[in-house]
Order: C-alpha cells, then sequence, then structure tokens
C-alpha cells in the first residue's frame, strides 16, 4: 500500500525530540529526520522557481508548467503585453477530459506536462496513453483524434504525408492517404540493417527479446520529398552477454547479448542514404563510413530550405570534429569547419548555431585555451573572426539575432569576486564587439531566448540562494515581470541551513578549487563529524550543483542528517574552467583524487568540528569508480566507501567515452590507473553495488574488481542487485544500506533495525 507523506507521524514529531536526542548520531531520530530530507520528500517543504519555457511558434508568447506542493497548472505569458494566466480553465479541461477518457483526472493532475496550441489557438493537442487527443477551448471538448497516425514503430514526415518504417531490417515508407507501401531497401540483413539504431540492454529488458522494435532512424527533409537514414553494420563489433537472473514472470534467469564496442576494439560503421519520396530514388553519400563509438546511431539535420543536409562527425579518439554539408541530389559532402586537437576536442564544449540569411556559422572552440565563439563563413567554411575572448568560458549558444547581427550565450567566469562557475547571459555581436552583462545578480543564471529575439526568461538561483525566474528584455537584460520565486520558508523552519561554499586550493597549491558543505539540521559545532564525499570526476562536466533546486535534488542533505558533514568538490580535469584545468585529467582518469583530499584537509583546518580521521566516500558510475579507486590510492584517508555500479577498468568500458578522456590509442595508463590492478591496495571497509542489468557499466566490470580483491586477500562487502539499470535509481532498500554502511563504520554505530525508506517521488503524467 502507498504510504502518504503527510500521514506519517514519525515524521512530524522529530523536531520535537529531547536535546539529548537530537544531538545523537546514527540513531533512529537521526534515520526519520535523514528520510524526511529525500528529494522526494523534501520537496514538499521547497518551491523551486525552475521556469522551462515553451515558446508558441515564433511569438514572444510561452507557456510553462508550475509544479507546487498542492499538484501542477499550466501558466500562458504574453511578454510583449505583461500578461500572465491560465491558458485554459483547468477545471473544465479536467472534467471533459474524464467523459470522454472514462477516467477521473483532476485540475491539479491533468495526465499530461506538454501540450501544442493548434495554428488557430483555439484548441490544444497532447497525447495521453500513446494516442493524440485534441480539446477545443470554446466549450472545452475533448476528443481523441481519429486521423490516420504513425505507429509506435513509424515516423512521420513533417507533412504527415508519409509515414517510414523498419521490417525484416529493411526500410519502408507507407503513404498515408491511400495506405499503399514502398519497399526502399531489400538486402538488409541482421547486425547490417537500415534506419536501425544499435539498441542498448534496456529496450531488450522491456520487450523481453534481442530483436527490440524501435522507431527508424530517418531525417526528413522539411519539405517531405526526401529522407536520409543509413545502414548500419555491427557484425564485427564487440558483443556483451547480459544475465538478467530474475526476468518476470520466469524461474530460468535470461540472457540478452549486446553490442557494446571497447576500447581499442572494431567499430560498427554506418552508411548514409538520401532516399527520394515518393519514387524511392536512392543517393549513397560519398563518405567512408561513419564509425559509431557505442550504440545509437548517427544524426543528421536539414536546412530550412531542404536543399542541404549537415551533420557533425567525430575522428575515432574525438582527436578532430568535423562539420559536413551534402548536396542530397548528388550525395557529393564538404567539409565546412575541422576542429582538431593533439589531445582530443570535446564534443559536449563543441556546438555551433548557423546564420543562414546572412550565410555565417557561429562555432565554439577552446583553441585559445578557454571555450569561446569564432564566426565562419558558411559558403567558403573560412574564419572570419574570433567572436568571445578572454580568461573565461563560453556554455552554451541561446540564441543568433541575425537582424542584430548578435549572439545571445551563456558564460562563466568573467565577473569578479564569485564563483567562475556561475553562469551569465550575455550577448555581443558577431564582430566581436559590444559585449554586454544581461543577467548582474550573483548567481547561476539558465535562459531561453524568445524566437522574435525579444525577450528571455532566466531563472536564476545559487545553492545557498532560492532565486527566482524572471522574464527580461533581450536588448538590455531589463526586468519585465516576475514569473515565479523560490521558496524554502517552511525547511528553514526545520533549523535547516543552505548548503556552504567552500573556496581552496588544489594539490598544486596554487590552483583555486570550488565545493560545497552540507550539514545535519540539528549541527552541534561543539562535537566532531565525520566527513563523507560524494563524488564524481567524469572530465565531461562538473558537477558541485550551482543552482538551489539541483542543490535540494540529490539528497546529500539527507545523508548529513545521519550525522555526518557531506562535501563535495569539483577538482582539476572536469570542465567550466580553461582547456589546461579540462586535460588535466587526459590519461589521468585516476588522477584527480590528490585534489579532493587537499580540499578537504582545509576544509577540516577551518572547520574543526570535521573530524580528518573518519573520512568516508560515495559515488555512482564514474563515481563509483572515483569512491573506490580513491580508497586504493589513499587508503591511509579514506576509510569506508560505497561504489555503485562503477567502472572500475576502462578497458572493460564503452569505447567512445574511455577513448575520448583516457586516450586513444590504448596505452599503459589503461592498466595503471584500473581498480582491478589496484586492489591489493584496499584496507579499508568497501561496499560494491552493481545491477545485474546494467545497460551504462557492464557487471563484469565490478565482477573483475571482485575476483582481484578475492585474490588479493581483502575483505569487501557485494550488492548484486536484481533488476537494477544503471546507478541506484532510488531503491529505499540501497539508499538505508548505503546510510547503515557509514552508520556502522564511520560512526561505530549499530543502525537502528528494521528501518525502512519511504521517499514520495513524483509521478510522471502518464501523457508523456
Amino acid at each position: 500500500m502507498k504510504r502518504g507523506f503527510g500521514k506519517r507521524c514519525g515524521l512530524a514529531m522529530f523536531f520535537t525530540l529531547s536535546p539529548a536526542l537530537a544531538s545523537a548520531q546514527g540513531t533512529l531520530a537521526d534515520y526519520q529526520r535523514a528520510e524526511r530530507f529525500l528529494p522526494g520528500n523534501v520537496r514538499h517543504q521547497i518551491y523551486v522557481a525552475d521556469v522551462q519555457s515553451h515558446w508558441i511558434e515564433k511569438t514572444s508568447r510561452f507557456w510553462y508548467r508550475k509544479v507546487g506542493p498542492n499538484g501542477a497548472e499550466f501558466i500562458l505569458v504574453d511578454a510583449g503585453q505583461n500578461t500572465s494566466a491560465p491558458p485554459f480553465d483547468h477545471t473544465k479541461l479536467a472534467a471533459s477530459l474524464s467523459h470522454a477518457a472514462k477516467r477521473e483526472y483532476s485540475a491539479t493532475q491533468l495526465p499530461f506536462d506538454t501540450f501544442e496550441f493548434a495554428k488557430d489557438g483555439q484548441s490544444i493537442n497532447f497525447q495521453l496513453e500513446g494516442a493524440l487527443w485534441t480539446c477545443a477551448l470554446e466549450k472545452y471538448e475533448c476528443k481523441k483524434s481519429s486521423d490516420a497516425q504513425a505507429g509506435p514503430y513509424e515516423d512521420f514526415s513533417p507533412s504527415g504525408a508519409w509515414a517510414a518504417y523498419v521490417k525484416d531490417h529493411n526500410l519502408f515508407v507507407r503513404d498515408v492517404s491511400t495506405g499503399s507501401v514502398q519497399q526502399l531497401t531489400r538486402d538488409g540483413e541482421p547486425g547490417w540493417d537500415y534506419a536501425t539504431p544499435i539498441p542498448s540492454l534496456r529496450p531488450m529488458v522491456a520487450q523481453g527479446t534481442e530483436d527490440v522494435k524501435q522507431r527508424p532512424a530517418v531525417f526528413w527533409a522539411p519539405d517531405s520529398s526526401k529522407l536520409v537514414t543509413y545502414r548500419l553494420d555491427s557484425r564485427n563489433a564487440g558483443h556483451f552477454t547480459t544475465l538478467q537472473f530474475v526476468p518476470p514472470n520466469r524461474l530460468r534467469p535470461k540472457a540478452y547479448d549486446v553490442v557494446y564496442p571497447l576500447p581499442g576494439e572494431s567499430l560498427p560503421t554506418a552508411e548514409p542514404i538520401i532516399f527520394d519520396i515518393p519514387s524511392g530514388k536512392r543517393t549513397d553519400v560519398k563518405t567512408a563510413p561513419l564509425e559509431i563509438r557505442f550504440q545509437g546511431g548517427p544524426g543528421f539535420d536539414w536546412y530550412p530550405d531542404s536543399k542541404s543536409i549537415f551533420y557533425d562527425y567525430s575522428e575515432r579518439g574525438e582527436k578532430a570534429i568535423e562539420l559536413r554539408v551534402v548536396d542530397p541530389a548528388t550525395g557529393v559532402q564538404k567539409v565546412l569547419i575541422r576542429e582538431q586537437s593533439e589531445r582530443y576536442v570535446d564534443p559536449g564544449e563543441t556546438f555551433f548555431r548557423f546564420a543562414h540569411d546572412s550565410g555565417e556559422i557561429v562555432w565554439s572552440s577552446e583553441r585559445d585555451g578557454w571555450n569561446h565563439l569564432y564566426l565562419y563563413s558558411e559558403k567558403t567554411g573560412q574564419l572570419v573572426n574570433q567572436v568571445t575572448q578572454g580568461p573565461w568560458v563560453v556554455r552554451q549558444i541561446l540564441s543568433v539575432d541575425e537582424k542584430a547581427r548578435r549572439v545571445y550565450f551563456l558564460g562563466c567566469g568573467r565577473e569578479k569576486d564569485e564563483d567562475p562557475y556561475l553562469t551569465h547571459v550575455y550577448s555581443v555581436g558577431f564582430d566581436g564587439k559590444g559585449l554586454t552583462l544581461l543577467t548582474p545578480e550573483k548567481a547561476n543564471h539558465a535562459a531561453s531566448v524568445s524566437p522574435d529575439g525579444a525577450f528571455f526568461v532566466d531563472s536564476y538561483s545559487r545553492a545557498d540562494l532560492p532565486g527566482k525566474a524572471v522574464l527580461r528584455r533581450a536588448k538590455d537584460g531589463s526586468e519585465v515581470r516576475v514569473l515565479e520565486e523560490s521558496d524554502a520558508a517552511e525547511l528553514l523552519k526545520t533549523d535547516w541551513k543552505y548548503p556552504e561554499p567552500f573556496r581552496g586550493k588544489a594539490a598544486d597549491g596554487s590552483t583555486d578549487l570550488y565545493g560545497l558543505i552540507w550539514r545535519p539540521s540539528n549541527f552541534d559545532p561543539s562535537k566532531k563529524y565525520p566527513i563523507v564525499e560524494q563524488v564524481y570526476t567524469g572530465p565531461q562536466g562538473f558537477f558541485v550543483p550551482k543552482s538551489f533546486g539541483q542543490a535540494n535534488r540529490i539528497g546529500l542533505q539527507s545523508v548529513a542528517e545521519l550525522g555526518f558533514v557531506i562535501v563535495m568538490v569539483d577538482g582539476r580535469g572536469t570542465t567550466g574552467r580553461s582547456r589546461a584545468f579540462h586535460e588535466y585529467s587526459y590519461r589521468n582518469l585516476g588522477g584527480s583524487f590528490e585534489d579532493h583530499v587537499a580540499m578537504i584537509k582545509q576544509m577540516a583546518a577551518r572547520y574543526p568540528y570535521m573530524d580528518i580521521e573518519r573520512v568516508g566516500i560515495w559515488g555512482t558510475s564514474a563515481g563509483g569508480y572515483g569512491a573506490a579507486h580513491a580508497m586504493l590510492a589513499f587508503p591511509e584517508f579514506y576509510k569506508v566507501g560505497v561504489t555503485i555500479s562503477g567502472d572500475h577498468d576502462a578497458r572493460l568500458d564503452k569505447a567512445w567515452w574511455n577513448e575520448l578522456y583516457q586516450g586513444y590509442p590504448l596505452q599503459e595508463d589503461y592498466i595503471a590507473q584500473s581498480n582491478v590492478t589496484m586492489a591489493g591496495k584496499l584496507q579499508g571497509h568497501l561496499l560494491i553495488v552493481h545491477g545485474d542489468i546494467d545497460d551504462n557499466v557492464h557487471p563484469v566490470e565490478s565482477m573483475r574488481f571482485v575476483d582481484a580483491l578475492m585474490k588479493a586477500n581483502k575483505n569487501f562487502d557485494m550488492i548484486l542487485v536484481p533488476n537494477m539499470y544503471h546507478g541506484e535509481g532510488g531503491n529505499p532498500y540501497l539508499i538505508r544500506r548505503r546510510w547503515d554502511y557509514f552508520v556502522e563504520y564511520l560512526l561505530g554505530v549499530t543502525p537502528p533495525g528494521g528501518f525502512e525508506v519511504h521517499e514520495d517521488r513524483e509521478e510522471t503524467p502518464r501523457g508523456r
């Protein structure tokens, strides 16, 4: 039976406990308080103003969905008129939809979280349980569409005239109006099929078969006259076999064979193909087969006029990225821009926008040591000029205003006397002149610019500042109206405090690093608190929360409530700073933890209540590798660890991530930095957790690590979890076991017996 959060008396009572009990650590009262601070439960005590704007066509009108303690509602904003109102009557729509669907829906729990206005603006369309529904807003009449729709494994052309699908490894198109079918290919076969991405394990398990059904990988021209797709050859690629030990409705385990290329192995390849519709004429793109470094397949985009195709392609090891343009009539392609580096060109730091009217491209690059924008000629591919420069970073292109010849973007590290990871909105001319700060508040800003370029929505906050969502004018950043304000008042009544930002030095003694510190709500500075670090050091990003919402979504306060001080650190080797800072982890994924040790020692030196003799660590995925690796590299420092879904040996992990960040071709550093080869250094208490159907990091990585620990005669604990994909996934049993592990081995306290974790997680609307 589902238990209501608000009806649990034990949770409501913990603030009235006696001082003696309240100051204890690892007690039942601490567990009850920790449960209350889980993200799904604490969301009832805070409101986060994070507006996701859905702009309506090319106007300055948008809607957003507001989720509060009492449910959800939709709000329509007209920026030009400076008005805000519901886009429809929620109560009438809920009643009409309940009647039509023969199911009960409430005004605050509508079964969809996104919708579209019809062109006349008099009705809305949305998906509900796989079907398209329309609600006319004049009389509030809702009905399921009877028009011909693409099936779950078909893909409609933009005009709606054609539906593409795959059958028996070949590609077909169906004329929607007549139902006639045309077979575009005839030589597809298993492992060498058309319009079929390499499937991951998850849909196999969901469908109970390796031969999964999925939508075809077709990319339609805007005018629906052509599509581009590919034939993908995975016959020589490496595979993993996954064993689902407890499949539903079956006694015997079930095995799945999954394409999973490892570093240095032969890769699957894709051959791009263009088909003319309806003639069926085939044109092969004149390129060498495209190497696919993991699962899925390549992607393609069309110019708005349907006369050209473009796509980006990375060389193996990501040492070069190219922007390619293809003539769909001939299949001839040319390289417009080529970005290369001796080490790598990070695809996560490389992005671009076309300015088609002026024939230009805005492109990002770390080539001068910082990620900045450059202007290129779309016709010749020649560099025109550098748009931004300086010892700071461009993080995202928000919009390109071709008429005003200005770029709107997110940047960080430019403003003085603040955390360099905090993002701000800026605009700058194509010529690099007139750089303008549009969001002066010392906070982390996320923004969305209106299609007409006149306004933008700015949601801003910090981990220690709830913040707001505001509507601003794009020309100068001036505020039009406050849309929403975050609210932590109820949470603050519990003696909870915001996490504290911390600035220190890296192990080199000179590089500034940044972290966060969480303390229990019943914090007593006269006591000693063990330290627990939540770690992730993947070079694809940085991970210390910078916004109020993120800081409260990751659940670290709940662990602090057990009687710990919780910390997070971004060390060298992650993004958001200079290229030199980023590249510290290249061929050195195991070498970044010295920065974490240095930072925690500085924290403890500033705050004597942090017990530097009792330090624990946990993490998931690359953080799972990190938690175990930190214990192996610094066994005298980290005493207790929990590693979840850890990629303990880069040689057994996906090709793309490891060849990019650890390096390609493979060298001895793959072996030297493996947890498997370092297993003999373990001294403390280590809990290893992995799911049997992990669809990202295969459990073989943990089993290899376990084998090495056993051969080294080391004690450890392990939980192999049936039917768990990648990460804990909110599993209440695993949350409790992780809590228990730190309480038992860092606090030296026997955990309360029989405690069951309950978290009120928000249900996703059924329309998705």
